[in-house]
């Protein structure tokens, strides 16, 4: 008859429930989600603020413009075009006031780590006070890169 060790049965164990939060760490590495949104439904638009991405640090790159739109009925759209980050676990886009991830308001989690996306930014944000656009790890408090409106 076999017989496992219990050294072994916690070895099993363990495998078993590390190995689904290893897929979740590990696997946005190996592929990239692509978006393509159009700007906007609304024919007249303006451009409150532009910026520009630039990398976190060399593992964490980001490219791209983010431009804070109004509409024709007086919302505002965060919008993302040629964009591309490094693909990672649990990203979201954040408005804030620094690239420290502390006083935020958060748009969402990432549509695509690739192309152009929209988001909703709350119209009780003060955009005078959240001047920077995070792409941000939530599960691991990570900036994946940063643009600065202006």
């Amino acid at each position: 008859m076999f017989r496992l060790g219990r050294t072994r049965i916690f070895l099993l164990i363990g495998l078993l429930v590390a190995s689904p939060v290893v897929y979740w760490l590990a696997s946005p590495l190996f592929y990239d989600v692509q978006v393509n949104e159009s700007p906007s439904p609304s024919e007249d638009l303006t451009n409150l603020a532009v910026g520009t991405f630039i990398d976190a640090d060399s593992f964490h790159r980001t490219s791209g413009n983010a431009t804070v739109i109004r509409t024709n009925n007086g919302s505002q759209i965060l919008r993302l075009s040629n964009f591309r980050t490094t693909n990672g676990p649990d990203l979201f886009v954040y408005v804030a006031t620094d690239t420290t991830g502390k006083d935020i308001v958060n748009l969402g989690q990432l549509k695509g780590n690739i192309g152009d996306q929209n988001y909703d930014i709350p119209s009780n944000v003060d955009l005078s006070r959240y001047r920077y656009v995070l792409i941000w790890c939530r599960a691991f408090a990570v900036l994946f890169g940063s643009a600065q409106l202006s």
